[in-house]
């Protein structure tokens, strides 16, 4: 590959950081063709940009991020490497990986990720916990269902007095 091809494809990756920061290091080598077509279609579905990218570019695209925690994403990527970047809800491509994995497949594999909230999460031991992290709407809906298991009682007190608050 020359070296303004590289360029292009560095400055290609650095614009999807930019858009979507979130993303998923993964190895998805060995999977048959009807079984990538499947995993293409289900990203495809949930808003995921699935890229199989050459390391040295990734690393020197991520290396142009001011972010230090994202730095730590770059032991990684060794071996084939694939990235899934990802839009709300962040647990998607986890979710999405173990659901090929509880099929019995053993690609993809988790190698890394990273998401802006809370950093860099690194090694397949850590698909769990990345398919436990609620996006935005379930913490909401959580929270409203707190506050209805709370009682209209409380929630009414709580509204008084910062009614009361305010006024002062």
């Amino acid at each position: 590959m020359r070296k303004e091809d590289k360029a292009k494809v560095i400055e290609s990756i650095s614009a999807q950081l930019e858009q979507t920061p979130n993303f998923y290091v993964t190895d998805i080598s060995g999977l048959n063709a009807e079984n990538t077509s499947k995993l293409r279609r289900a990203c495809f579905e949930k808003g995921i940009t699935l890229s199989v990218v050459k390391n040295t570019l990734m690393a020197k695209a991520l290396e142009k991020v001011a972010d230090e925690e994202v730095k730590k994403v770059l032991s990684s990527l060794e071996g084939p490497t694939a990235i899934m970047f990802c839009n709300p809800p962040l647990n998607a491509p986890a979710r999405l990986i173990k659901k090929f994995n509880d099929e019995g497949l053993e690609k993809p594999v988790l190698k890394a990720a990273y998401l802006v909230e809370s950093g860099a999460y690194l090694g397949a031991d850590q698909l769990g916990t990345l398919c436990s992290i609620k996006s935005r709407e379930e913490l909401i809906a959580d929270i409203v269902l707190m506050l209805q298991q709370a009682g209209g009682q409380k929630i009414a007190g709580i509204l008084k007095t910062l009614e009361e608050k305010k006024a002062e």
